[in-house]
């Protein structure tokens, strides 16, 4: 097909404003998938996925449309995640496209993730629709929404299309509209094959699969390639396209997305953002994508100590459907060996442990959510650290910085004295107050990135009753006081519940987490103190009581003496066994950390 007739483009938006809804009915007004097959968020394809109401994955799917002028196109669409903490989902998604539907809920209005997503949008030179979705609302409010589109300056916004995602009004405008105006892709066929990958997943049988954008040339099956930065070199067993289903073909030609079955083995040769090229044939590297930037890390460990290995290869595999997290090898003295991940947020810390325990069946424990430290040593040297356990004896630190966010919420203006006193108690320092509308308003504000990161959205849902959002990027580090918190249990460090603190929360923080451990860690039949420990000086303590046995107790016969014999032995076994014996350590124990 000629590539003036190839239309690339992705569906953005807030979470929750109908992307996947709408992405359905474009799928059945254009016939794409049989209607046997249909069913809700049908690009949603994993469990979790629909479980929770999100899409968690980027998806492509090929459609083909006769426009009103008779003309057929081909149309690629990519549907995006719409949390803040998939936004390098989104950004490597709208890097494959040359426009973008931007969906605006017609009942809640402008949502922080709709500016964040906008922005990228329009960083990457997409042309912009504007969607006001959900009309059929009895609530809904398109033209009060469409002035909130126009005061913030989206492009194309005084033509917005009004759509109800779930009764199909408005599909048709929006395929005649994306037809119309989305720019075709620009390269030519006549030059040599620059293909751009934008994503990858592991196939047992086909190893590992490309998802490719050609941005020039054509890519045949048979054709040996090379992969720049990888500096590999393969012949592809399969090329295809998504129909979302993998669909073998012959060739992809200039404007086209597909994918690119490899065959190779080892996940940790290929990333997202690489460019293919014929092998032999030089052609220069396409842009690619900036690594992404984790701001939130967690241990996982293996429950049963065999699964080391089988961790391994499922974080590999998996690393190749989700480039935005990054892992280590570790070992904890308590836990064993894992690995130390970097994600996106705490959601993202949470949706790849389930994929990991679900898709690749692991059981397994996760540490506390830690953020990234830069430190300066009396020495002058300089370390980032995010693993506490890692963090040197206190004496050796001049400074600590840690990280901050810049934050914009969104909601109810009623509601401003409410989430101005949250963000006061979660340390946040005051930017700016911005109108969107006259009952909507944003608020800036810089944050430490540890008091943002872990329950503010709840809390914020809370207080605004849902009527709210938040998107966050990275600023500066800022100097900080901050203290290494230890946890000792039977006189023996626990670095898996090691933590940063501020040092005006350590003595709170240390209180309630030494109690929350006196019930959560099993009992032995010896006392097992509990000690938070702060710069080797002991500022909270319990101790958890012995499973007793009673040796003057109902059943037990003989004389005093025989009894003052048998305490005695059990008071020396007691000892012993303190003396020699291990505390299990509960999943229950490392979630009191995150509930503090």
């Amino acid at each position: 097909m000629n590539n003036k007739q190839i239309k690339n483009f992705c569906i953005i938006a807030h979470i929750d404003h109908g992307k996947s809804t709408l992405s359905d009915r474009i799928i059945e007004y254009t016939h794409s998938i049989p209607e046997r097959s249909m069913q809700d968020q049908v690009l949603d394809n994993m469990d979790l996925e629909k479980e929770r109401g999100i899409t968690i994955k980027l998806q492509t799917l090929r459609m083909y449309y006769t426009s009103d002028d008779t003309k057929e196109y081909e149309l690629n669409l990519i549907d995006t995640p719409g949390h803040a903490d998939f936004n390098y989902e989104v950004s490597r998604s709208i890097a494959a496209c040359e426009g973008a539907i931007l969906v605006v809920d017609a009942t809640q209005g402008v949502q922080a993730q709709t500016i964040a997503n906008l922005k990228l949008a329009l960083e990457n030179k997409l042309y912009i629709i504007p969607v006001i979705n959900k009309i059929d609302m009895p609530n809904a409010q398109p033209k009060k929404v469409q002035e909130e589109l126009i005061n913030l300056n989206v492009p194309n916004a005084n033509k917005a299309l009004f759509v109800s995602a779930r009764t199909g009004v408005g599909v048709h405008e929006l395929l005649e509209t994306i037809v119309a105006n989305v720019p075709s892709p620009n390269g030519k066929k006549t030059n040599p094959l620059q293909a751009l990958v934008f994503d990858s997943h592991y196939d047992a049988f086909k190893g590992i699969v490309l998802h490719i954008k050609i941005v020039n040339g054509t890519l045949k099956k048979d054709e040996a390639l090379s992969l720049i930065a990888s500096d590999t070199t393969f012949t592809p067993m399969e090329i295809g396209f998504f129909t979302p289903e993998m669909i073998a073909s012959n060739e992809l030609s200039c404007g086209m997305v597909g994918y690119v079955a490899t065959g190779l083995k080892d996940p940790s040769i290929l990333r997202p953002g690489d460019t293919i090229i014929n092998k032999g044939i030089l052609a220069p590297a396409l842009p690619g994508y900036e690594p992404a930037h984790q701001m939130v890390f967690a241990g996982f460990y293996p429950l049963d100590s065999s699964d080391e290995e089988k961790l391994r290869s499922a974080i590999n595999k998996l690393s190749l459907n989700d480039s935005s997290f990054s892992y280590e090898e570790d070992h904890s003295a308590a836990l064993g060996y894992g690995f130390q991940c970097g994600f996106m947020g705490v959601l993202h810390m949470e949706i790849i442990k389930e994929r990991l325990e679900r898709e690749y069946d692991i059981a397994l424990l996760t540490t506390a959510p830690s953020v990234p430290y830069k430190l300066l040593l009396k020495t002058g040297e300089k370390m980032l650290v995010s693993n506490p356990k890692n963090f040197p004896d206190f004496q050796y630190i001049e400074k600590i910085y840690e990280p901050t966010l810049k934050a914009s919420i969104i909601f109810q203006a009623e509601n401003i004295g409410d989430v101005m006193a949250l963000c006061t108690d979660k340390r946040g320092i005051y930017k700016e107050t911005n109108y969107l509308s006259e009952d909507s308003v944003e608020l800036v504000y810089i944050f430490p990135a540890s008091k943002i990161v872990y329950d503010f959205y709840d809390k914020l849902k809370s207080i605004t009753h849902g009527y709210s959002s938040v998107t966050y990027k990275e600023s500066d580090y800022q100097e900080s006081d901050l203290v290494k918190l230890d946890i000792f249990l039977n006189d023996e460090i626990v670095d898996a519940f090691s933590s940063i603190v501020y040092r005006d929360e350590a003595y709170t923080t240390g209180r309630i987490l030494v109690e929350k451990m006196k019930y959560v860690i099993p009992r032995k039949l010896y006392p097992m103190p509990v000690q938070a420990v702060v710069e080797h000086k002991a500022i909270a303590r319990e101790d958890i009581p012995p499973l007793r046995k009673s040796a003057t107790g109902k059943g037990f016969s003989g004389s005093m003496s025989k009894k003052r014999k048998a305490a005695k032995n059990i008071a020396q076994n007691s000892s012993r066994q303190r003396k020699f014996g291990k505390a299990d350590i509960p999943q229950e124990a490392l979630l009191a950390i995150l509930n503090i």
